[in-house]
C-alpha cells in the first residue's frame, strides 16, 4: 500500500514525490536513529557498569563499617575489663593498707573491753557476800507491820 493513496492509482513521478519526500527527510533521521540508539545502548551499558561497581564499592564500604563496629565494640570491652580488673586491684590494695589500721584499733577496743569486763567481774566478786546476806536479810528478816485504817 502506498503511502498518500489516492482512489486511482497514478503513476506518475509527481505522485511519488510525497513518498520521495518523505524518504528523503526521515531516511537520514532513521539511520542517525539507529546510530543514536546504538551509542545510546552503549552508554546505557557504560553506566549500568559504572552502577554495579558504585554499588560493589558501597558494599564494601558497608562490609568494612561492620567489621570495624565489632572491632571497636570488642576493644571496648577489653578496655573496659582491663580498667575493671585496675581498679579491683587499687581497691584491694587500698582495703589492704586501711584494714591493718582496723585491725589495730580492734584489737586494742577488744583488750580495754576485756580490762572492764574484769575489773567489774572484780567489783562483783568483791561485793558478792555482802550482796547475797543483804538480800537473804530482806526475805527473810520480815517485819510485819498491821494496816492501818485511815
Amino acid at each position: 500500500m502506498q503511502p498518500f493513496a489516492t482512489s486511482t492509482p497514478i503513476n506518475n513521478d509527481a505522485s511519488r514525490r510525497p513518498l520521495n519526500l518523505i524518504t528523503r527527510y526521515f531516511s537520514p533521521l532513521n539511520r542517525s536513529l539507529y546510530r543514536h540508539s546504538a551509542q545510546n545502548s552503549a552508554g546505557i551499558q557504560q553506566l549500568l557498569n559504572a552502577e554495579q561497581d558504585a554499588s560493589k564499592i558501597v558494599q564494601k564500604a558497608r562490609e568494612y563499617r561492620t567489621k570495624r563496629v565489632r572491632e571497636a565494640r570488642d576493644e571496648a570491652k577489653q578496655e573496659i575489663a582491663d580498667y575493671k580488673a585496675k581498679k579491683e586491684e587499687e581497691y584491694k590494695k587500698f582495703e589492704a593498707e586501711h584494714s591493718k589500721g582496723n585491725e589495730q584499733a580492734e584489737a586494742e577496743a577488744n583488750q580495754e573491753a576485756e580490762k572492764q569486763i574484769k575489773s567489774i567481774q572484780e567489783a562483783g566478786k568483791k561485793g558478792q557476800a555482802q550482796v547475797i546476806k543483804n538480800l537473804l536479810s530482806a526475805v527473810f528478816d520480815v517485819n510485819p507491820v498491821p494496816p492501818t485504817k485511815s
